[in-house]
Parts: C-alpha cells; structure tokens; sequence
C-alpha cells in the first residue's frame, strides 16, 4: 500500500510528516491553491528564480512529486529542476500528447526516469473509461473520488466502482478522509497501489495533521 502525503509546504511540518514512512510527498504548484509553493524571485533579470531551500529535505526523503494543472512545460521544467522532484503529476486537462512532450524534455536530461502521473476526478463508469487515453503515455493514475451527495458521505459502493477499471496503469485514490477507511480497504482491483491524502488530514491549507496520518496509516496498512 503505498502512501502519498500532498500538499506539503511547511518545513518542519515537511520533516515530521517524512518520518510517518510514507513513499511520496506532494508539492502543488497551481497557484489558485492555497497550498501553493512557488519559486523565490532573485529580483534580477539575469539571476534566475530558485527554490525555497527549506523545502528540500535529505536525500533519504520520501520521493517527491510537483502538482501541476495545465502549466506552460518551462515552469514545470523549472519546477522539478529547482525543487529535485521525481515525479510530475498532472491534474488539469492535460493531452496525452502533452504528457509524451513533457517527459521527452525532462528524461533523461533533467530528471532521469522521471514518473508522470494523472489526475482524473471519478464519479462513475464513464469517468474511469475515459483514463484509457493515458494507458500508454502515464506513469499511475490518481483517481479523485467524487460524489453528488451533499453531505459528502460516501458508502462502499462509491469504492466498488474503482474495481471496474480495466485500463492497465496503476493508480492511487485521493480525495478521501478517515471515515473512507474501511471503503478503501474494500477495493480489489489489481492496479490499485495506495493512496493520496491532502485536505482530509490538515489542521489547515498546507499543514498535515501528523497523527492523525500516523493513526490513518497504521490503520491502512494492517
């Protein structure tokens, strides 16, 4: 069961979460998301823009993956390349031509072997239908788990249709909070490879609750 913590922004937030033995650690670059990191400006025009220093932990971190929804190649370029990211995850209307474009400039010159992941909300049948169109360009698949109801309470049948995905890539289930535990446990589809937590585990936009990771985890993982 892998297990990615996104939205991280905080440092010392950033070295307690990376002690929980998660695998990935998510950084979001859209900049209508409070959760926002961006690059520093040097304030000189013949200086580039650089990275918060803080915000890249040693190299026995959990490995890192830059958010992105529909940003120009160049800023997510710039972005793996100052951040030391290894993954990309693409959450917009991103082409699967524009997926084969990005890693051609990334791999092997700035990030070698780069992982690129897509991110598609998914209500029902014809959500997961539509992933086939990245099945031979995407690394993994981040499946958004979304639902009409508006008290936000999902039963097993919203996990359920997770196992009617047949298109091949791995993928991960984001958008859910602890009371989605026992749902996801439920879920037998053999690309099914962890999940994503963001929103449902903060105090606030951008710092993580670490024990209620830590007890959600352990809890995942029996």
């Amino acid at each position: 069961m892998m297990i990615k913590v996104c939205g991280m922004r905080d440092p010392e937030n950033i070295r307690d979460v990376g002690k929980l033995g998660i695998d990935m650690m998510g950084f979001n670059f859209c900049k209508d998301d409070p959760r926002h990191v961006g690059m520093i400006a040097s304030l000189a025009a013949i200086i580039p823009d650089y990275a918060d220093r803080r915000l890249i932990a040693e190299n026995n971190s959990p490995r890192r993956v830059g958010v992105f929804a529909d940003d120009m190649p160049q800023n997510i370029v710039t972005a793996v390349y100052n951040y030391k990211l290894d993954c990309v995850q693409l959450q917009g209307s991103e082409s699967p031509v524009m997926i084969d474009n990005l890693r051609r400039t990334l791999d092997p010159d700035i990030c070698k072997g780069v992982r690129i992941f897509k991110t598609l909300n998914v209500a029902n049948i014809d959500d997961l239908k539509s992933s086939r169109q990245y099945s031979a360009h995407a690394d993994m698949l981040v499946f958004n788990m979304k639902n009409d109801d508006t008290e936000g309470v999902r039963s097993h049948s919203d996990f359920e249709l997770l196992d009617e995905y047949d298109g091949g890539l791995p993928f991960l289930v984001g958008g859910i909070v602890t009371e989605d535990l026992d749902g996801i446990k439920a879920v037998s589809n053999p690309c099914f490879a962890g999940v994503d937590l963001n929103e449902g585990f903060e105090t606030k936009p951008g710092i993580k609750d670490t024990s209620k990771l830590k007890d959600f985890i352990s809890l995942l993982r029996k």
